[in-house]
């Protein structure tokens, strides 16, 4: 498939969403993946409404955040090899109907054991749209300059996902009814999905035909497969602890203080700092390599989430937080640029939904590990969760960086789409 031209020294987001067929895909993907944010609050709310326990609640939230990441990578796989309309379709149909399943259940007092059944197909059948929007992404913009503002772009839209969805399903849940945020998160999903499904033109090729002409000589290789996958995979799960760790660890600290308002104010501050840096990311033009931006991103991330715990004020804390999430936007986003280069086109979406799956799995064991030592230990006991989680990932990146060199394939693409700017590899 031929990629687009990029002729301009300095790419920024303006070109970027003047690609051809981009805003087709952009506004369709953006509606159907607002729902992504809403789920898990959206079940602590109905089911703490519904059992008065928010353990209970966590629990099944975190079934459903464990389901989602072992199955998302399969979802991705299928897309990879037969389409992302094919995957996408009954997909929406399945999760609607498990999360319309979750909400009887919940509000006719089913047992817990019931919950987590249907917390299953919820998690497992949530729609891959952000791993897909990237891959539409990665098939029109391969080898040119304009990847790394692509994938700031789709970092800042996650973030700012994640700041609207919950606001809108606490809103919903508390305003209108306890189950109104999910039954409007599958509907979303439903009607979003279908949506996004419909926009046919930008899919990108799948199984053979995503490999005519790019001499790929392992069409249907797993992306698991690839070595520099599965470290950005660790990489991601750090990530995941860090926004797990910061939740909760932020809720029990505004408690703690005699202050639950002061949780919004200072998750909205960390969330702050995510999207500026991803603004940031995609407006410069870098000379340094994607690997060594990696590295330098995660050891700031390690170094600010290692204070966290020594934080025993607001303004100490909202500062601290701001600074994490100034360095988790270039670490998600120089991930994702990196992965890119590492995976064959029949693994895209697969490759990019094992990281938003790890993310999804770190998140899910660190409010589970941070809840309970915040329980026991305070809210300091839960900052330990981001300080260990990107500890042990920063470690492992630095073990196995050389993991991270691109496929000759991709160096001689970029090479030949005639933008003439240099390769950076490191």
């Amino acid at each position: 498939m031929a990629s687009t031209v990029v002729s301009e020294k300095r790419p920024g987001y303006g070109q970027l969403l003047r690609t051809p067929g981009a805003l087709s895909f952009l506004i369709p993907g953006f509606a159907a993946r607002q729902p992504f944010a809403m789920l898990t609050i959206g079940i602590v709310l109905l089911v703490q409404h519904t059992t008065g326990s928010y353990g209970s609640a966590g629990a099944v939230a975190a079934v459903t955040g464990v389901s989602m990441a072992v199955f998302a990578p399969q979802s991705g796989k299928l897309a990879d090899r037969f389409g992302q309309r094919a995957v996408l379709l009954p997909g929406v149909i399945v999760h609607s109907a498990a999360v319309s399943l979750l909400v009887v259940l919940a509000l006719a007092g089913a047992p817990l054991w019931a919950l987590f059944l249907a917390a299953v197909p919820a998690g497992a059948s949530v729609p891959q749209v952000g791993p897909m929007v990237r891959a539409r992404w990665a098939a029109k913009l391969d080898g040119t300059p304009l990847m790394p503002t692509a994938a700031a772009f789709e970092s800042v839209t996650d973030e700012f996902t994640f700041v609207v969805g919950p606001v809108l399903a606490t809103a919903l849940c508390t305003g209108v009814h306890p189950a109104a945020g999910l039954i409007t998160e599958a509907a979303l999903t439903l009607f979003g999905g279908l949506f996004f499904a419909a926009q046919r033109a930008t899919q990108p090729p799948y199984g053979l035909l995503a490999t005519a002409g790019r001499g790929d000589a392992e069409p249907h290789r797993s992306a698991l497969s690839v070595p520099g996958v599965r470290v950005l995979i660790v990489a991601f799960l750090g990530i995941g602890a860090v926004f797990g760790g910061m939740q909760v660890s932020l809720t029990a600290f505004s408690e703690e203080i005699g202050n639950p308002g002061a949780n919004g104010l200072l998750y909205g501050v960390f969330a702050a700092g995510n999207m500026l840096a991803g603004i940031a990311m995609g407006a410069v033009a870098w000379k340094t390599g994607p690997r060594r931006r990696l590295i330098l991103g995660y050891t700031g991330l390690t170094v600010a989430a290692s204070l966290l715990w020594s934080a025993h004020s607001v303004l100490l804390l909202g500062a601290l937080g701001l600074v994490v999430g100034l360095c988790i936007a270039p670490a998600l986003i120089t991930g994702y640029t990196i992965v890119e280069t590492l995976i064959p086109a029949t693994a895209r979406t697969e490759a990019f939904t094992w990281l938003t799956g790890a993310v999804a799995l770190g998140q899910a064991l660190a409010v589970t590990v941070a809840g309970r030592l915040a329980d026991a230990h305070g809210s300091s006991a839960g900052f330990l969760v981001p300080a260990v989680g990107t500890a042990l990932a920063f470690v492992t990146l630095v073990a196995l960086r050389g993991k991270l060199k691109p496929r000759e394939a991709s160096r001689v693409a970029a090479r030949g789409v005639g933008h003439r700017v240099p390769v950076a590899v490191d």
